[in-house]
């Protein structure tokens, strides 16, 4: 069971080995792009080139999806970024259970959003670990896991390719155990859990009433998408990214300090970042070096965010 880009190395580490996948289980096409065009799930599309049938219920909750997967007669299901809630008699159909993998160190970042507030909490390292599900939300034992450093300037996407590759490592190792018999279980310190909720648009804007630090992680927490966003003197929506790190100069917050080949230099509360590419609204990307070729920036220029009242507008 899974959807997204994440989903498929696990899936392909599965088609390639001596398990046997008997059916893939992926959330409903939707539209897509600028164009809305309906797009198939990138686990759809692997499963459909590897032969193996595919089921897209809009709810797992439903009686029928229940019987098409008690028909499948799975001894363990994989649930690897499927977006669904599993109930608890999804979960009992599997003898051996369900085993989710999850992108964070459980019991921190639980829910549907780890790698993102990994990344904007400036942690160190992150990981993926294998857990047996339960009916809460990333509750279950932990079975298997690896952790990898996350770099100083590392955006979510990057981390994320990284992740999906280690998923699908980790998930082999977790049947190999299984079926050697020397898979342990761990309980998590409940007590300790921290949360990984989604974004709403209202926060994607960049607050440099903070320090720098603060600033450059929610900044590479944002990339590549929706891209952490900032308003222009003009007000006009600006996108911020590739921030390099902190800089030991103060300003104003959100103040332009210097612009040069190297970058944006934009005062914070606190230091300042160092943004090397941006995107103003119904532009494309650009390097800054590239945009201060035929364009500059006034003395004085400043970047802000909108009020609360335009925010929840």
């Amino acid at each position: 069971m899974g959807t997204p880009g994440f989903s498929v190395p696990s899936l392909q580490a599965l088609i390639d080995s001596k398990h046997e996948v008997v059916g893939v289980y992926t959330q409903p096409d939707k539209p897509q792009g600028r164009g809305r065009k309906i797009q198939p799930p990138p686990v759809k599309k692997l499963a459909v080139e590897a032969g193996i049938p595919v089921f897209q219920p809009d709810r797992m909750t439903k009686k029928e999806s229940l019987a098409r997967f008690q028909e499948d007669k799975p001894d363990l299901a994989v649930v690897v970024a499927y977006g669904k809630i599993l109930r608890q008699r999804i979960l009992d159909v599997p003898p051996m259970g369900c085993i989710n993998c999850h992108a964070s160190i459980l019991p921190k970042y639980r829910g549907a959003n780890p790698i993102f507030w990994a990344v904007a909490d400036g942690e160190a390292e992150t990981g993926v670990q294998t857990m047996l599900m339960d009916a809460g939300m990333d509750t279950g034992d932990v079975l298997k896991g690896l952790s990898i450093p996350i770099l100083p300037n590392e955006t979510v996407g990057e981390l994320h390719d990284r992740l999906a590759a280690l998923s699908a490592q980790v998930l082999l190792d977790t049947l190999d155990a299984i079926e050697a018999g020397t898979l342990t279980q761990t309980t998590q310190e409940h007590d300790a859990a921290t949360h990984a909720p989604m974004l709403d648009k209202s926060q994607f804007w960049v607050n440099f009433d903070q320090p720098a630090l603060d600033v450059h992680n929610w900044i590479r927490a944002m990339a590549p998408r929706p891209g952490a966003r900032s308003l222009t003197p003009e007000q006009k929506t600006v996108k911020l990214y590739e921030s390099v790190g902190v800089v030991e100069q103060n300003g104003l917050p959100g103040q332009l300090l210097h612009a040069d080949a190297d970058g944006l230099v934009i005062a914070c509360k606190e230091g300042a970042v160092r943004v090397k590419s941006i995107q103003f609204a119904g532009k494309k990307r650009v390097e800054v070096k590239q945009y201060l070729a035929g364009n500059s920036f006034p003395e004085g220029y400043t970047f802000g965010s909108p009020n609360d009242e335009e925010t929840s507008s």
